[in-house]
């Protein structure tokens, strides 16, 4: 490991600064105000869990004319031993006490044609006795979109490419492949959407460089989906729209309950239900064995979001 300084309070003052620019950019796109959450943990009632203490803010914005739900949460707790889901592929972090920060997004669109997105950056030490000796850098961001629209893929994975390039010319190839293969539902045996870039346990820049690429990722989401917004959300609709929405974010909530990491940390280590689950959407439904008739749009969802080069040159190009 690197003999660099650690510094998690760099890491916090951007994160609360990322969160505000975020909110005030969606604020203005939908022209409602996020409500401001602010939250203390203690759970010295539950001794034999993780001892997890901390504060967060949760800023949310409900039933907008743009957003139906918009969460963009901060986070930043401690606890005295990892929660399963943390030690799983390190079994050396077992019993360690841990410190975590990060800021959290999902939102949902009305418009089913604006897509559903996803971001999160995040820092995690783990403490040996009283010092940091395991650090790491995680986040990404993802797109799951109602209809497709290949421009808007290729926007968002060529945002995702640009944030990346200045730090290693195989690093977005490798969030890339990761992200496909973890937003996927097993289950289903079908992707949750078009993916973009995710990465867990990364040091290897050492800390400048580590933190330098989070910022990067952070700071490019608005960039990588505000220009999506701009060109989907006056696309009238109707309430056949509204249902495939509503199914597919079906496959969204099953996801984020049975396979999320994030999510199965909170839980797990006494987090903050509400903070935690403020990413599942307002309006959701299953119907039994339900398939899109052949030949609609909606039908056509299932080949568009299947993993892919968005960046390759198109045929004929």
């Amino acid at each position: 490991m690197s003999t660099e300084t650690i510094e998690p309070a760099r890491v916090r003052e951007y994160l609360l600064g990322l969160q505000q620019r975020i909110v005030s950019e969606l604020e203005r796109r939908d022209g409602g105000r996020f409500g401001e959450d602010r939250w203390d943990k203690e759970t010295q009632d539950r001794p034999a869990e993780s001892g997890l203490s901390g504060s967060g803010i949760t800023r949310i914005l409900e039933d907008g004319p743009l957003f139906e739900r918009a969460g963009v949460g901060f986070s930043h707790v401690t606890g005295s031993r990892l929660p399963p889901s943390a030690s799983a592929n390190r079994p050396q972090l077992a019993g360690r006490g841990f410190e975590v920060m990060g800021v959290s997004l999902v939102l949902h669109p009305r418009n089913p044609y604006v897509p559903t997105v996803h971001m999160n950056v995040r820092f995690f030490m783990a403490r040996a006795t009283h010092a940091i000796d395991i650090w790491w850098f995680g986040g990404g961001m993802d797109l799951t979109p109602y209809y497709g629209f290949e421009e808007d893929a290729r926007h968002f994975h060529a945002c995702c490419r640009d944030a990346l390039t200045p730090f290693g010319a195989d690093l977005h190839a490798r969030f890339k492949r990761w992200c496909d293969e973890y937003f996927f539902l097993k289950h289903r045996n079908e992707p949750r959407g078009i993916g973009g870039v995710f990465f867990d346990d990364f040091s290897e820049l050492g800390f400048e460089r580590s933190f330098a690429m989070m910022r990067s990722v952070g700071d490019a989401f608005l960039a990588a989906y505000v220009p999506i917004v701009e060109r989907r959300c006056a696309s009238a609709y109707s309430e056949r729209e509204r249902e495939f929405q509503a199914w597919r974010r079906g496959r969204y909530v099953e996801f984020n309950l049975v396979y999320d990491r994030g999510t199965l940390f909170g839980l797990q280590s006494g987090g903050r239900a509400e903070s935690i689950l403020m990413s599942l959407p307002p309006r959701v439904s299953w119907r039994y064995d339900w398939r899109p008739q052949p030949g609609s749009d909606e039908a056509r969802l299932a080949e568009f979001l299947r993993a892919r080069d968005w960046l390759a040159p198109s045929p004929g190009s």
